[in-house]
């Protein structure tokens, strides 16, 4: 589908620049658009790099499995059967530790991991809530630390990239909040 919505704006603009004269400026932008991409993904890949190779020190240290206990108390409720089994919260436990440090990139596949065992854990069938939980909570996820659009900030020459972060706190907390209401509420009209 997404690949279907690229192609129509890549044919929009080839057609609007042919229509108004200005294919030469379409063409001009579309080269320097794609150099800017591939400058924008070197300058980030360093500092997603450096967060992604914290957050491997802090598996192998047992420190993620520290932060791990110390959430245990607050997701558990949010799981329902699946936060009794040990192996999912871990999982659940590294995908938030993962968001709280704003390794989106690092807490996708630990959330599949996580996504699997909760699924087999509340029987393998249909669309469990505690998947459904897993996924708005990763989507929404509290960030403490936010990396990656600090890296963005500082690739395009932000003097302090990580000025931002009390309005990120405040904005994942309530994004929080909110997705986990809206989700607990539609599961009581639609079960």
């Amino acid at each position: 589908m997404i690949s279907y919505l690229w192609l129509g704006i890549l044919v929009l603009a080839a057609a609007t620049g042919l229509l108004t004269g200005r294919i030469g400026a379409v063409s001009a932008a579309v080269t320097a658009g794609a150099g800017d991409a591939v400058t924008l993904c070197i300058s980030i890949a360093g500092i997603m790099s450096l967060w992604s190779g914290l957050m491997e020190l802090m598996e192998e240290s047992g420190l993620a499995a520290r932060i791990a206990r110390v959430l245990s108390p607050l997701l558990r409720p949010l799981f329902g059967r699946a936060g009794k089994d040990e192996a999912a919260m871990r999982a659940v436990s590294a995908n938030v530790t993962a968001n709280l440090l704003g390794l989106s990139n690092a807490a996708t596949p630990i959330g599949l991991r996580a996504a699997e065992r909760i699924y087999a854990v509340c029987g393998g069938k249909g669309s469990p809530d505690e998947v459904l939980t897993l996924v708005v909570l990763n989507s929404a996820s509290i960030q403490l630390i936010p990396s990656t659009v600090a890296a963005v900030r500082a690739s395009f020459g932000c003097a302090q990239p990580f000025d931002i972060m009390p309005a990120v706190w405040g904005a994942s907390i309530l994004s929080v909040i909110v997705v986990i209401a809206a989700a607990r509420l539609f599961a009581l009209f639609w079960p």
